[in-house]
C-alpha cells in the first residue's frame, strides 16, 4: 500500500511499498509488519500515517478526503476515532504486533473491508479484480460473514462508484411487495398504488443493486429478473412497455443454489446467469486471522464515548480467537458491543468481559411459563400449547445441530425460511428464546 508522507522528509519501508512520515523511522516496525497486509491498489493513495499528527493536519487530510491515521508510541495503548476520517493510534514499542490488528482495523475505516487473513486478503484481490468488469456477482456463505461489506467493496472499485449502491433483502417482504420494490408499478397497478413507483431497478440505474438472500426470490420472480440480466429491461406493474435498465447485479445467498435448482425451489437459467463468477467468504471461525481486526473496528464503531474502553488486552484476543463463532461476524459485534459496557470504565476490555452469546436456551417447562401464563392451576394444557411447546423444542434442537444457521435449520425441517422466522418471533414472545443473535442472515 501507498502510505502517503504527511511531511517532506520520509522513508521506506517494507522495500518501495510505503513512505512514512518522519525521519526517525519511529514506527518502521508496526508498518513493517502490518502493510503486506494492506498493500492493494485500491488503498493505494487513500490512507496517510503520520508521527503524532498535529490535529490541524490531521483535519486537513481528512478534509481532502484522505484518511489520516496518527500512531504514537504510549506505555497505555489505545485506539481511538478523532472524527471523520481521522484515527489516532498509541501503542507500546515492547510489543508492536499487538497493534497490528489495531492498525488494520484503522486502515479499513470509511466503510471499507476489515481482512487480515490471507484467505480474506486473497478474496478481496478477485473482488478487486472482478469490479473492473460488468459480470454479476454471486456471493456465498453463511450468514453473518460480510456479503453486503463485499458487494459494497466491488461497487466502490467498479466503474459504477459514482451511481447508487442499492441493497434489498428478498426474503423481507411478501411476494406481491417485492415485485412492485424490485420492478416499480404504474399508478392504480394495484389497491393502494395511489401514485407510480419507480422501483428499484430504475433507482439503482447507472449503478449497483445488491439482492440479498436472492434464495429466497419467488419463482415467478426469479423469471422476471432472468429477463432483466438477459435483456437489460424491465416491466413495472401495470405497465405495458418495458423500461431499458442499466444496472449491475450483485446476489448474496447463505444456501446452495445449485442444490436448490437440483430441488426446483431456484431457476437453473437463472443460477448460470448469476454466477458467472462466485465469490464464497468462508465463515469467521475459518479466518482467524480476520478476528482480531475486526475486533478493534468494532471497538472504533461502538467506544466513540468518552470514559469507554479504547484497547482490547491480550487475553481477551486469544478468547476471542478460540472461540468457534457460529454466528460469524455479527455475534462478534455483539461480543465487542456487551464487552464495551461490562468494563465499566476500565481503559482496555479483558478476558473478563469478553461473554460469548448462546444462540438460544432449551425449552423447559419454565420456559413455556409465560404462554401458561393466566390459566387456572391444575387446568390441563390445551393440544395448542402441546403443540407450541413440541414445534419449539424441535426447532431449537435443529438450530443447535446446524449452528444457529437458519437457512439449513429451515431446510433440515422442510419450512422456508420465512415460516422459520415467523415461528421464532412467536416463540421470542412466548419467552422461549433468549437471544436469535447465532442464526441472524
Amino acid at each position: 500500500m501507498m502510505i502517503q508522507p504527511a511531511m517532506t522528509a520520509g522513508r521506506r519501508v517494507a522495500g518501495e511499498l510505503a513512505p512514512v512520515c518522519g525521519a526517525s523511522g519511529a514506527h518502521d516496525i508496526l508498518i513493517g509488519m502490518t502493510v503486506p497486509l494492506m498493500g492493494s491498489s485500491w488503498q493505494r493513495d487513500r490512507i496517510v500515517i503520520g508521527d503524532s499528527l498535529p490535529p490541524a493536519m490531521a483535519a486537513g487530510i481528512a478534509r481532502s478526503g484522505k484518511l489520516a491515521i496518527a500512531l504514537a508510541h504510549a506505555s497505555t495503548p489505545a485506539i481511538a476515532l478523532d472524527g471523520a476520517n481521522r484515527v489516532s493510534l498509541r501503542y507500546d514499542t515492547a510489543a508492536p504486533e499487538t497493534a497490528r490488528p489495531a492498525l488494520i482495523a484503522a486502515a479499513a475505516q470509511g466503510g471499507w473491508p476489515v481482512a487480515g487473513d490471507p484467505q480474506s486478503l486473497a478474496l478481496l484481490t478477485l473482488a478487486e479484480r472482478i469490479a473492473a468488469s460488468d459480470i454479476p456477482v454471486l456471493l456465498e456463505g453463511p450468514t453473518g460473514t460480510g456479503k453486503e461489506v463485499l458487494a459494497r467493496f466491488v461497487h466502490r472499485l467498479s466503474a459504477r462508484r459514482e451511481g447508487a449502491f442499492v441493497a434489498v433483502n428478498c426474503a423481507a417482504m411478501p411476494e406481491a411487495m417485492l415485485e412492485a420494490l424490485l420492478f416499480g408499478h404504474k399508478k392504480g397497478a394495484f389497491t393502494g398504488a395511489a401514485e407510480a413507483g419507480e422501483g428499484l431497478f430504475r433507482a439503482a440505474d447507472g449503478g449497483t443493486l445488491l439482492l440479498d438472500e436472492i434464495g429466497e426470490l419467488p419463482l415467478a420472480l426469479q423469471s422476471k429478473l432472468l429477463r432483466a440480466l438477459q435483456e437489460g429491461e424491465i416491466l413495472p406493474l401495470g405497465a405495458t412497455k418495458p423500461v431499458t435498465v442499466d444496472v449491475r447485479i450483485i446476489a448474496a445467498t447463505n444456501r446452495d443454489l445449485a442444490e436448490e435448482a437440483s430441488a426446483g425451489r431456484f431457476r437453473e437459467d437463472l443460477l448460470y446467469r448469476l454466477n458467472v463468477f462466485p465469490l464464497r467468504l468462508p465463515a469467521l471461525r475459518d479466518r482467524p486471522g480476520d478476528i482480531a481486526p475486526l475486533a478493534f473496528a468494532m471497538l472504533l464503531r461502538h467506544a466513540r464515548a468518552p470514559g469507554l474502553p479504547g484497547w482490547i488486552d491480550r487475553n481477551a484476543l486469544a478468547q476471542l480467537e478460540g472461540h468457534a463463532w457460529p454466528g460469524n461476524v455479527r455475534e462478534l459485534e455483539n461480543v465487542i458491543r456487551r464487552a464495551i459496557l461490562l468494563a465499566d470504565g476500565a481503559g482496555a476490555i479483558g478476558a473478563a468481559q469478553i461473554v460469548f452469546d448462546t444462540a438460544v436456551r432449551p425449552v423447559t417447562e419454565a420456559a413455556a411459563a409465560p404462554r401458561m401464563q393466566g390459566k387456572a392451576a391444575g387446568t390441563t394444557p390445551s393440544l395448542s400449547d402441546v403443540a407450541f411447546a413440541s414445534e419449539a423444542r424441535a426447532i431449537l434442537e435443529t438450530l443447535a445441530r446446524n449452528g444457529g444457521n437458519r437457512a439449513a435449520t429451515a431446510r433440515s425441517l422442510g419450512i422456508s425460511e420465512r415460516t422459520l422466522r415467523y415461528r421464532l418471533a412467536s416463540m421470542r414472545g412466548a419467552g422461549m428464546l433468549a437471544s436469535a443473535a447465532g442464526g441472524a442472515a
